[in-house]
């Protein structure tokens, strides 16, 4: 491994260590596979042989008739309309953003460009020579890619179908035939990702379905010889590179609905037919295997329940319209997971904040928003119909369109306009998801201002690997009205600031208890985990008044961490009591706030029973507040705000962004039951 670090080739030994005997062989396999494909790169500049695209008949073979009928424009919503009409002018005159960074280049994108690091990959390399883990190379590997899945262009083409506007629709020519020249096949790092592959499928997709009207459309797609070559490699990539055994998370999902959409849509190939056919089954089997029966995601991160959600109901969209739908099953499951996605959201349709987060979305078309989860919300009414306990959100674009395209367009008419039937959906809003080891403690609707509480007791993650987990177990959310009180700091990074990604993973970067210094579950790389902290819920007990949950983890054995928590409804209390038990322990607990709350450390707890307290306010929130935070006895406690050595004191809202807010953190070698109790001020008056 000539120019290999030493670290690198350690974090290669980890990763082997984690793949079983088969994985092992298949990747053997692939990588033979990938060193046989240098010579089918193709290099930017040069004319592409792929056979003969232009001839008649197969020009009159090349036609896409999973449109939308012009009608559905009216049926967006107003405001829905006014925000991606406002976001495409601003495309217009070329200012983005994107994973926090602003780009004021998108007249004419550097496909290949980081806007963080200010490096830029080389579009020439042979896209499996390149390491898109190496910053010095690639720079910033999310930034290059979130453009290059061409969503901003799905966008502008969502505008040009609500106002049938030139400028939009040629912006969108302009630049996609701009990426298709540049980006040949395996030349640069936009090559790399299967996932990158599979989402920038299904926006081509929508592309070509939203420009349909647009004179020029035809040209740009089906008589573009680049255009279908290109629209093939991705496929064949698909079909050779598939994401397997300790990888086949999210990932292969992704690859599964970029096959199937593109399959559907541009059915133009002789192996159109098979590739549909094995991505249905690829489909369908992979979102069985990724998702809990109560219809949570397996890897336990918020933000990719939603991801694999869209991506699957999208694809199977996409089956629907070209009369091809995926199983019944799979329609099931996609709907048990728009029930749990309403279920985990609080007042404010704000989802949980667990695990990895990186704003990852199948496709745009709608103003892009931090919080997405009205948006699958919208999606999931959309198709299968709300229940009476769903929060209610207003539909958008991206719900109206995809709903028109799983009724099954034919002739330019939806025929049929009604939302899909799924027997055995709750009939009452569920609190627990036992299989997924999450349990929601909350305030009844009409008790405003809402108290809602997550409690983690479930597994560390997803596979050997667990890619998007955190050393989380036992964590708590407490939310005052949607407000961050108790909160998961977030993401903030992937890639390139490892010190950074190192701490929002930590123990301490989240509100549970960290044992002689460790965390719960080793760590052997950014999405890497060498040993996994076993949750398990003890009981969870709920009678009206008061609703309670207990857990335990297995990660410090032979000590074990247990804690209980306590929602008392009328007095309007959060209680949590931590046990560690197998001896005395050194100990620290961390309790993180939102960025909206400021903390003030006081002498005593207003019980009179507590070393030190905390006031907490949150005066300029929505739903103003402020509560008393009595912390356990028997620790040294101190407050901590944006502190760089060592990192404490941070709150992500998104990958990209990260601003200071308080940490309460307690220290020492407790002798008995840790009490924490958290007493919002409104209690006074009840």
């Amino acid at each position: 491994m000539t120019g290999v670090s030493a670290s690198r080739i350690a974090w290669y030994g980890r990763r082997l260590g984690r793949m079983s005997p088969a994985e092992i062989a298949w990747r053997a396999r692939e990588q033979a596979l990938r060193r046989a494909w240098r010579s089918r790169q193709v290099l930017p500049g040069l004319a592409a042989g792929s056979g003969p695209l232009t001839t008649a008949e197969a020009l009159a073979g090349r036609r896409f008739t999973a449109i939308l009928p012009p009608e559905v424009a009216g049926r967006v919503p107003e405001a829905a309309r006014a925000a991606i009409i406002a976001d495409a002018d601003r495309l217009l005159k070329g200012e983005w953003e994107m994973l926090g960074a602003v780009r004021t280049d998108m007249v004419q994108p550097d496909w290949f460009w980081d806007p963080v690091t200010g490096r830029r990959s080389s579009p020439q390399t042979y896209a499996f020579a390149l390491n898109q883990r190496d910053e010095a190379a690639v720079g910033n590997i999310k930034q290059v890619w979130e453009i290059s899945r061409l969503q901003h262009l799905s966008l502008l083409a969502a505008a040009w179908f609500l106002t049938g506007q030139e400028a939009y629709a040629q912006r969108v020519a302009d630049q996609l035939r701009s990426w298709l020249r540049e980006n040949p096949f395996l030349s640069g790092v936009n090559w790399t990702s299967g996932i990158e592959v599979g989402v920038r499928l299904i926006s081509l997709a929508w592309i070509r379905r939203l420009l349909d009207s647009w004179p020029g459309v035809v040209a740009l797609f089906e008589r573009s010889d680049t255009t279908v070559r290109q629209i093939r490699w991705h496929q064949e990539y698909l079909a050779a590179f598939e994401s397997r055994g300790s990888s086949a998370n999210n990932h292969v999902i992704a690859e599964a609905a970029g096959q199937l959409a593109a399959s559907c849509a541009f059915p133009w190939f002789p192996e159109s037919e098979r590739w549909r056919r094995d991505a249905v089954s690829l489909l369908s089997r992979s979102l069985a295997n990724n998702t809990f029966p109560s219809g949570i995601n397996r890897e336990l991160a918020s933000d990719y329940h939603g991801f694999v959600f869209e991506l699957g109901v999208v694809a199977a969209a996409e089956a629907a319209a070209a009369g091809t739908p995926v199983p019944a099953e799979t329609w099931r499951l996609l709907c048990s997971m728009a029930d749990a996605t309403a279920a985990m959201a609080d007042c404010r349709v704000r989802p949980p904040r667990q695990g990895d987060s990186d704003e990852g979305r199948v496709v745009l078309l709608d103003a892009p928003a931090h919080n997405r989860w009205p948006a699958l919300l919208a999606l999931g009414d959309g198709v299968f119909g709300r229940l009476p306990w769903w929060p209610p959100v207003p539909q958008d674009a991206g719900s109206v369109f995809t709903a028109a395209l799983a009724g099954r367009i034919q002739d330019g008419r939806v025929q049929d306009d009604r939302v899909r039937e799924v027997s055995g959906r709750p009939s009452a809003r569920p609190s627990r998801f036992a299989d997924a080891g999450l349990t929601i403690l909350r305030t009844d609707p009409a008790d405003s201002p809402e108290l809602w509480c997550r409690c983690d007791g479930g597994p560390h993650g997803f596979l050997s690997i667990a890619a998007h987990a955190h050393a989380d177990a036992l964590s708590v959310e407490v939310r005052h009205d949607g407000v961050d009180v108790l909160a998961d700091p977030g993401t903030y990074c992937y890639h390139g600031e490892p010190e950074w990604r190192s701490y929002f993973q930590s123990t301490i970067g989240h509100n549970t208890v960290e044992v002689d210094g460790r965390w719960q579950s080793v760590r052997g790389g950014a999405f890497l985990w060498l040993r996994h902290a076993a949750g398990r819920e003890v009981s969870v007990l709920d009678d009206g008044a008061v609703a309670s949950w207990t857990a335990d983890h297995d990660g410090y054995r032979p000590a074990v961490h247990r804690r209980s928590v306590r929602l008392d409804r009328a007095a309007r209390v959060v209680e949590i009591t931590d046990e560690i038990t197998g001896g005395a322990r050194e100990v620290r607990i961390a309790f993180h706030l939102g960025p909206e709350v400021m903390a003030t450390m006081i002498a005593g707890g207003a019980d009179g029973d507590a070393a030190a307290a905390a006031s907490l306010a949150w005066p300029d929130a929505v739903t103003p507040g402020a509560a008393e935070l009595s912390l356990p006895a028997g620790l040294d406690w101190s407050l901590h705000r944006g502190e760089t050595e060592p990192i404490l004191g941070w709150y992500s809202a998104g990958l990209g962004h990260r601003v200071p807010s308080f940490t309460l953190l307690g220290q020492g070698l407790p002798r008995g039951p840790l009490v924490t109790r958290l007493k919002f001020a409104e209690s006074e008056a009840r």
